[in-house]
């Protein structure tokens, strides 16, 4: 039963052949009341019928031709009013000419009578037309329809435009947007009689037609998307929504900060990182945290035979484990070597990848011994049970915070980049993966600003000109695996981030896709150890891999005895800072450290 109450595009057309039927014998018919006031004559009755006929005819026809029945009923609006009053003209001029050719078929026939008829019948089938959508956006209806710009052209506009049409919706579209080169040249035409524009009359068709939304075809190229989000900016329309295709049917969802700043690298290699994968034990360090846990479920989908977690945190390993049931869970310190080392022995892994350390730069700067034990001792500890036991594949996760850094979290991780580079690596091969920040990390800047505009704000930001890279953490992850892929030992590999985001204009572009009031942005000083800018490299010395996504820095060359005793004497004696700053040189602590 409930099928049958679904609209379909026959469903509309066979409601209104009937209705117009109807009306047009009720129009007609009221005409001739008006005609002889409301007093017909036997004489003229008798013709009627065949008037009628003729006349419904016509209309019916004049009505296809128009593309009358095409017309949505909750999207009727002055440009379908215009096509109905043509089709009436036509209908009615034919139904004259043919009076004038053979009066004799339609005698006795009141002319005044097709006059009155065109005018109630117009009124009459173009009220009913309108009727719903003014029931629709009247001011109390809680399902009012939101006119709407289409961003893009594809197969799956196309179905969006379908479906919206449906009554699928809260939106109703008044015209497509083409946006990339290639289909420019459909500008000016019409698809599902809506209006194809081009970029640069965006402004003045949102104005004109008071449009309050914009849906965005989800298959459009990143750099596109961004384009088209900037256009929007400058526009009045403030509700931006894009569509995702699943299950094969268009899912419209808010426009995300994420969808904006994600790079979706092209040279993403699936095959080389299942082969990699598949079959293979894994053992991950801080398997429960932003990394570790995506990395997990990226080798639990690309085939690994086993997933062995590591995670100090008992929660971040039960959120992972309800996530990944399969996954063998150790609630552990990498800090403590012999429970770490006995995990090791029992599991006897193929590849282990390293992603506990602490990240957090203000908590590394007052808590620097904490800081050393956890990020330097703890990573050297992976490393040296690892290579111990003849794990082939060693994966270091590391940080942009490692170049000339500033901060003791950056300079710790530019330690381990160190040892994982000069150690003796016996049967492994030991490679560190180096990226910036990931959208949606926990303590990142993006869910902080999400918490800040639904507590009504004020977005805090350290500095103006603050700047960050970022990039989705399932891409990111994806990419550590091909990188770690095509090592062959002693690399630091470093993700292309792409281009840098100035924090400022990110909390700006959070407040338009999420606020839904004024939200203030306060400046509060950059916080000790933290950088106005992150950088990649150390110079320009990177080399190229096969893989535009991934390049390679030229290796540092540190005596690995001395490397040992300097971390020895970091987590014993009584000046680390001084000793950091020994093993990195360019490492510059903040004043609160020094």
């Amino acid at each position: 039963m409930s099928e049958l109450l679904q609209p379909s595009t026959s469903k509309r057309i066979g409601f209104f052949l009937l209705v117009d039927t109807l009306l047009g014998f009720c129009t007609l018919y009221t005409a001739y009341l008006l005609r002889f006031n409301f007093d017909i004559t036997e004489e003229f009755l008798t013709p009627f019928w065949f008037i009628a006929l003729t006349l419904l005819a016509l209309k019916l026809l004049a009505f296809s031709l128009f593309q009358n029945y095409k017309i949505i009923w909750r999207f009727f609006a002055l440009g379908e009013a215009r096509e109905l009053f043509k089709a009436h003209v036509a209908a009615y001029g034919a139904f004259t000419l043919l009076y004038l050719l053979f009066p004799d078929a339609f005698a006795p026939f009141p002319r005044s009578v097709i006059i009155i008829d065109f005018l109630l019948s117009f009124s009459a089938l173009g009220g009913l037309r309108f009727s719903k959508r003014l029931i629709l956006e009247s001011g109390n209806h809680p399902a009012a329809l939101k006119p709407a710009l289409i961003i893009g052209v594809s197969s799956d506009t196309i179905r969006l435009v379908k479906r919206i049409m449906e009554g699928g919706t809260d939106y109703y579209p008044v015209a497509i947007v083409a946006v990339l080169e290639k289909n420019r040249h459909m500008v000016g035409s019409t698809i599902h009689n809506l209006n194809v524009i081009g970029t640069d009359e965006l402004r003045h068709y949102s104005q004109m037609h008071t449009v309050s939304a914009a849906i965005i075809d989800g298959t459009l190229p990143q750099e596109s998307l961004r384009e088209i989000y900037t256009l929007l900016k400058e526009t009045d329309i403030r509700e931006i929504k894009r569509t995702r295709l699943l299950d094969s049917d268009n899912r419209i969802e808010t426009l995300s900060i994420e969808d904006l700043l994600a790079r979706h690298p092209q040279d993403l290699d699936i095959g080389s990182i299942q082969s990699f994968i598949q079959g293979k034990t894994l053992l991950i360090t801080g398997g429960g945290g932003s990394i570790g846990s995506e990395i997990s479920l990226q080798c639990h989908r690309f085939g690994a035979a086993r997933v062995i977690l590591i995670d100090h945190s008992e929660y971040n390993l039960y959120q992972i484990a309800e996530q990944l049931p399969s996954a063998i869970l150790h609630l552990c310190s990498v800090t403590d070597f012999e429970t770490l080392d006995r995990i090791m022995q029992e599991s006897r892994p193929d590849i282990v990848i390293h992603a506990a350390a602490y990240k957090h730069v203000p908590l590394c700067e007052a808590n620097v011994h904490a800081a050393i034990e956890n990020n330097i001792q703890g990573s050297r500890n992976v490393i040296d049970s690892a290579i111990s036991h003849n794990v082939a594949k060693i994966v270091i996760i590391s940080t942009d915070k490692a170049v000339r850094p500033t901060n003791v979290m950056g300079a710790t991780k530019r330690v381990v980049e160190l040892y994982a580079q000069n150690v003796d690596p016996r049967n492994s091969e030991i490679v560190s993966v180096r990226f910036g920040n990931v959208l949606g990390s926990s303590g990142s800047v993006i869910p902080k600003f999400k918490s800040q505009i639904e507590q009504g704000g004020p977005l805090t930001i350290t500095h103006p000109e603050i700047t960050r890279y970022f990039m989705l953490i399932s891409e990111a992850c994806q990419l550590v695996l091909q990188a770690a892929s095509i090592a062959k030992g002693g690399e630091l590999f470093i993700l292309n981030m792409g281009e840098s985001v100035k924090i400022v204009d990110l909390a700006q572009t959070m407040i338009r896709l999420y606020a839904t009031r004024p939200i203030e942005i306060e400046y509060t000083g950059l916080r000790p150890g933290e950088k106005l800018f992150e950088e990649l490299l150390m110079d320009e010395s990177e080399q190229k891999t096969t893989y535009e996504s991934i390049m390679i820095a030229h290796p540092t060359r540190y005596p690995i005895e001395t490397l040992k005793e300097e971390i020895t004497l970091l987590r014993t004696g009584n000046t680390p800072i001084k000793t950091l700053q020994r093993i990195v040189p360019e490492f510059t602590p903040s004043a609160s450290i020094r």
